[in-house]
């Protein structure tokens, strides 16, 4: 409804006392108590009126069918509910875990998958990239040399370290 707090209605009970005055302000406080006594009458007679219509129209005996057709039992739902609670006795952090570097254990059952056989295109592939390995690993150590400080300097340059 109306959410109005107690600093609110201080407020207004403040500016109500300051324009209707002291003596008129319990007079305007009671009229307006009869009032929402009033409306509020008026909202349970018709809600009062709403219900006995949708009891004389039989509401109440649909909504009850329709709870019934689709309840879990009458569309077999009985056998799934007990499944899951099967599941829920589960506990996922019990399953076995390989250590690093271990494979999975493998189902000594399930026949291992052959590899396919590769193409001749996936062959060129595989190929050309061992070649532009090999070429990078021949190339490293002649890098590694160049970067490698000559013998009798020092990091910082030649000339540097021999103050």
């Amino acid at each position: 409804m109306l959410d109005i707090g107690w600093t609110e209605l201080l407020v207004i009970g403040i500016v109500a006392l300051i324009v209707v005055g002291p003596k008129d302000l319990p007079i305007m406080f009671r009229k307006l108590g009869q009032i929402t006594g009033k409306m509020r009458s008026m909202a349970r007679e018709f809600q009062r009126a709403l219900d006995s219509a949708a009891d004389e129209a039989g509401v109440r005996d649909v909504a009850r069918d329709l709870k019934d057709v689709t309840s879990g039992k009458s569309l077999g739902l009985d056998g799934v509910q007990d499944a899951v609670k099967d599941l829920r006795s589960i506990d996922p952090r019990a399953a076995v875990r390989p250590k690093p570097g271990e494979a999975w254990p493998r189902d000594p059952e399930t026949p291992a998958r052959p590899r396919p056989e590769t193409g001749p295109a996936t062959r060129k592939l595989a190929e050309k990239q061992a070649a532009a390995r090999a070429e990078a690993a021949a190339a490293r150590p002649a890098t590694d040399a160049a970067a490698a400080p000559a013998e009798g300097s020092t990091p910082a340059g030649p000339g540097k370290g021999d103050a």
